[in-house]
């Protein structure tokens, strides 16, 4: 499985059936590694409709024709957009979507949700099973004691994305603890120092992860990949 980082919260995964695509803030990210026209994601994941995780979204599902995943009520809304017999799944929070390559469930995130259309919906974090392996994508998340019970549902967790920025979300100081309580196998940090709010130093994340639990850190740069 390869994991390709495209800034904020946004990854590709690769390698293991459709190209899965998870919070595509590309257009007027700073940071984004590729613009809305270079991916072609076999389906896009939402952890929530914030505008630097929605996105591109609607764009990238009409050019393309991928299904979109998102909570019921953030579902409802992007269904809207895309009309016609557009495929938009629409679980809840605890809910589990099974495709061809695997699976996908939502978990909760401490955070808050509403779309720049003013759709209010609970955030969460998205737990991937993907060829074989399961990749635990945060979302944006304050730090909280139930992160713990992702791993404990029989799917240790190869891969955690990881938000570490601070401001809005927990910062790479609470993401240690985050780190151990989710007890992946490789954590990789997202969501930092695409704006002044959010900067902090990834390589001091690494270190204090590494310090402090079995996990491996993998730092990324827009734009990078890393084979799990």
């Amino acid at each position: 499985m390869d994991i390709r980082f495209l800034g904020q919260s946004c990854f590709e995964l690769s390698g293991g059936g459709a190209t899965v695509l998870v919070d595509p803030f590309l257009s007027g990210n700073p940071k984004a590694a590729v613009g809305r026209d270079d991916v072609s994601p076999g389906v896009i994941l939402l952890t929530h409709g914030h505008a630097d995780h929605l996105g591109d979204t609607v764009d990238i599902a009409r050019r393309t024709g991928a299904p979109v995943l998102a909570v019921v009520e953030l579902a409802a809304e992007i269904a809207d957009d895309l009309v016609g017999d557009h495929q938009v799944f629409d679980p809840n929070l605890g809910g589990t979507v099974k495709f061809d390559w695997g699976w996908v469930k939502l978990v909760p995130a401490w955070h808050s949700g509403t779309t720049p259309r003013g759709t209010v919906h609970p955030p969460a974090g998205l737990v991937i099973h993907y060829d074989g392996r399961t990749v635990y994508h945060l979302g944006d998340t304050a730090l909280f004691s139930d992160l713990q019970l992702v791993a404990r549902r029989g799917d240790p967790i190869d891969v955690a994305l990881m938000c570490i920025g601070g401001h809005y979300t927990m910062d790479r100081l609470d993401a240690v603890e985050a780190a151990n309580l989710v007890g992946a196998r490789q954590v990789i940090p997202c969501h930092y120092d695409t704006f002044p709010p959010i900067e902090t130093d990834a390589q001091a994340f690494k270190a204090d992860v590494e310090r402090a639990t079995a996990s491996e850190v993998v730092v990324l740069t827009p734009g990078q990949s890393h084979t799990a």
